[in-house]
C-alpha cells in the first residue's frame, strides 16, 4: 500500500475569492432517490447479518423516481397520477423476500420524511436480479473484515475543514426542513434546494422551496408568506454566522400577477409530484453537499454494499480521515487537507492500493503522523463497517 503525503500548491477554498456550494434538501427528487436507496441498503444488510450471520453480495445503487402528475389549486390540489420509484441492481435472494424488504423500507421512508405523501401517491417497483457467482463469492473468501475483497475498482476523495459557505448552505437547508420552521410555515414543503455563492466576503443564497398548495389560499397570501419565510431565514443565518454581506432570495422564478403560472406550488411538498424526476447519484456527495470548487469523484455512495463496495466505504472514510488529520495536525483557520483513496476489484477493502494526502502546510514535520493516523483508521475499518450497516454513519444528508 502506498501512502503519499504531499504539500499542496492550491489556494485553500476559504481563501479563494469565489466559491459555489449547493445542497439538495430532504424532499428533492435526487435526494429522495439517494436516501431511499441507502435506507434499503441498511435494511438488507441487517437482514443478511441476522438471517445468515454474514454479509451477502448486493447493491441497490440504481434508482429512478419518475415524476407523477398533479393539478394545483388554492386550498389543495389533487394527485392525478402517482410518482413511480424504480429500485434496481443486484441482490442475493436465498430465502429472503427481497422485493418485500425493498417495498416496505421505501414506503416507511416516505411516511417518515415527507409529510404529505401517502402510500397511494407513489408506486414502488423493485427490479433486482441475482448477483453473479463471482461477486457472490466475495464474502466467502474473506477471513476477517480487513480482508473483504473490493467488488469494484474506484477512487474516492474527502476533505476538511468545511468552509463558511459550506456551513451556511447546510444550515440553511436544515433550518428550513426543521420541525420549528415547518410549524411556523406549514406551506414549506420538504423539497428545498440551496445554492450558495461567495464573492470575497459577500454571500448570496438562492433558495427553492416547494410550497404546499393546501396551505395557500391565494396568490397574495403566497407572496406574503414567502416574504415572512425570507425574513425568518435571513435572521436565522445572520444570528448563526458572522457574515459581512448576506443576500437571500427565494423562488426567483415567481411572477406576481400571473396566478398559478407564477407560483412554485406542489400538492405533496416535492416537485416529484408533477414536474421533476430524480435519480441516484445526482444528489449530494457523502458529506451532504455539492461543493463545486472541491475535488470530487464519480462514485455515488447511495445503495452500495457497506462492506465490499469502496464507493461507499471510502466515501465515508476519506472524509473521516481528512477531518481527523485537520483537527490533529493542522492549523484550524489556515490549513486544508484532501484525502484520496484508490483500490482495485478483488483487493482487500482494508488495504487500498494508494492513499494520497495533500495538505496546505509543510509536510516534513507531520508526514509520519499523517501516515500513522491513516493506518489507525484502516486498522479499525470494521468499526466503519458496523456504522454503515447500522445506518449510524449517515451519508448524503
Amino acid at each position: 500500500m502506498i501512502v503519499e503525503v504531499e504539500r499542496s500548491n492550491r489556494i485553500p477554498t476559504q481563501a479563494r475569492r469565489f466559491e459555489m456550494v449547493e445542497r439538495k434538501g430532504l424532499g428533492h427528487p435526487d435526494t429522495i432517490c439517494d436516501l431511499v436507496a441507502d435506507s434499503i441498503c441498511v435494511e438488507l444488510a441487517k437482514h443478511y447479518m441476522r438471517e445468515y450471520g454474514q454479509m451477502m453480495h448486493f447493491n441497490v445503487d440504481k434508482a429512478l423516481l419518475a415524476a407523477g402528475e398533479t393539478e394545483n389549486r388554492f386550498g389543495g390540489g389533487i394527485v392525478k397520477r402517482p410518482m413511480h420509484l424504480i429500485i434496481g441492481d443486484r441482490a442475493t435472494f436465498n430465502s429472503l423476500d427481497i422485493d418485500g424488504i425493498v417495498r416496505g423500507t421505501a414506503r416507511r421512508w416516505f411516511n417518515e420524511n415527507l409529510r404529505h405523501v401517502r402510500d397511494e401517491h407513489v408506486c414502488i417497483e423493485p427490479v433486482l436480479g441475482s448477483a453473479s457467482a463471482e461477486l457472490r463469492s466475495l464474502f466467502a473468501v474473506a477471513s476477517s473484515p480487513l480482508s473483504i475483497p473490493s467488488n469494484d475498482t474506484s477512487a474516492l476523495v474527502g476533505y476538511a475543514p468545511s468552509t463558511l459557505l459550506e456551513q451556511v448552505v447546510r444550515e440553511t437547508e436544515l433550518f428550513i426542513n426543521s420541525a420549528p420552521f415547518k410549524h411556523e410555515f406549514p406551506e414549506a414543503g420538504e423539497d428545498v434546494k440551496v445554492m450558495g455563492f461567495r464573492h470575497d466576503e459577500s454571500i448570496e443564497l438562492t433558495i427553492a422551496i416547494a410550497f404546499v398548495d393546501a396551505y395557500v389560499e391565494s396568490e397574495s397570501y403566497y407572496f406574503a408568506r414567502k416574504r415572512d419565510m425570507l425574513h425568518a431565514i435571513d435572521e436565522h443565518i445572520k444570528d448563526s454566522f458572522d457574515i459581512k454581506h448576506l443576500s437571500v432570495e427565494i423562488n426567483t422564478l415567481d411572477r406576481e400577477g400571473k396566478g398559478m403560472e407564477g407560483l412554485y406550488l406542489t400538492v405533496l411538498g416535492t416537485s416529484a409530484d408533477s414536474s421533476d424526476s430524480g435519480q441516484v447519484g445526482r444528489g449530494n456527495r457523502a458529506n451532504g453537499l455539492i461543493s463545486l470548487m472541491r475535488p470530487a469523484g464519480s462514485e455515488s455512495y447511495a445503495g452500495k454494499n457497506p462492506l465490499s463496495h469502496i464507493g461507499k466505504v471510502y466515501a465515508a472514510l476519506c472524509f473521516e480521515i481528512a477531518d481527523d488529520l485537520h483537527k490533529s495536525l493542522l492549523d484550524e483557520e489556515r490549513d486544508e487537507v484532501v484525502v484520496w483513496m484508490y483500490n482495485r476489484i478483488g483487493k482487500p477493502v482494508g488495504e487500498p492500493m494508494a492513499v494520497v494526502v495533500e495538505v496546505t502546510a509543510d509536510t516534513v514535520s507531520i508526514e509520519s503522523s499523517v501516515k500513522s493516523i491513516v493506518g489507525e483508521h484502516l486498522n479499525r475499518i470494521d468499526d466503519m463497517y458496523k456504522r454503515l450497516i447500522n445506518g449510524t454513519s449517515r451519508l448524503g444528508y
